[in-house]
């Protein structure tokens, strides 16, 4: 099984302004978005990382930057991975766009959610799980089933990626929080996908590497390998 790290953005200068920035271009990090960045090469040190996809939006440009300078790599850009268009609400305030008709939909029916002059959740979720799933198999090719690969975004596209690999209905996605700066880690198997983590802000993730085919006699996969869920709950992985 590949391994994808969900990645939201640290903490931009818009987050603590009450004000939806969407695709706003020039929307950076603030102080404490710059310093969660300069901590993400120390929570994902034991993380063999092999690639990493990044949405274009300059936020997610500057979470990434440390940490893939340490390691080398270089990071893809997908548009798929953007913020939400939010159309004619990109630049209003919350507690105006709370007033709004629409906000209700948003929060209660969102898969019925189209934003004026922009795009629908509904395409979001399509278009943000349409790349995780292409970058995965391109990476699994290249190097195979159990590699490790980071994908940084926005709040509602990982929620969105994390409803379609839980199993859920868009319409519950407003039940699960992703923090700035948090990570969330899907297992991809050939059946299904296995969420092990959800808005984690710190801590050991070494944990969470999946294990190396072993090489020699081919055997029947253990079940921590294979696509089937362990009856009576996982044993946890063996360090």
């Amino acid at each position: 099984m590949s391994t994808v790290i969900l990645l939201r953005h640290a903490r931009s200068s818009a987050n603590g302004s009450g004000v939806l920035a969407g695709r706003t271009p020039k929307v950076g990090l603030d102080e404490t978005g710059a310093e969660q960045a300069a901590g993400l090469p120390a929570r994902l040190a034991g993380i063999p990382l092999l690639d990493a996809v990044c949405s274009p939006l300059l936020r997610c440009r500057q979470t990434v930057a440390p940490l893939l300078t340490e390691r080398g790599l270089r990071t893809t850009t997908d548009r798929r991975l953007a913020e939400v268009d939010y159309g004619e609400w990109t630049g209003r305030a919350i507690k105006d766009l709370v007033r709004e008709p629409l906000w209700r939909v948003v929060q209660q029916h969102p898969s019925a959610a189209v934003f004026p002059g922009g795009e629908g959740l509904a395409q979001v979720q399509a278009r943000a799980v349409g790349a995780v799933r292409q970058h995965n198999t391109r990476i699994s090719q290249e190097h195979g089933e159990s590699g490790v690969w980071l994908l940084c975004s926005h709040g509602d596209v990982i929620k969105a990626i994390l409803a379609d690999a839980l199993g859920l209905h868009l319409d519950a996605f407003q039940r699960i929080m992703v923090d700035p700066c948090s990570i969330s880690v899907v297992h991809y198997t050939e059946t299904r996908p296995f969420v092990a983590r959800i808005n984690d802000t710190g801590g050991d993730l070494s944990g969470l590497i999946p294990p190396k085919p072993k090489r020699g006699k081919r055997k029947r996969k253990s079940t921590a390998e294979s696509s089937d869920a362990v009856i009576g709950g996982s044993t946890g992985r063996a360090r």
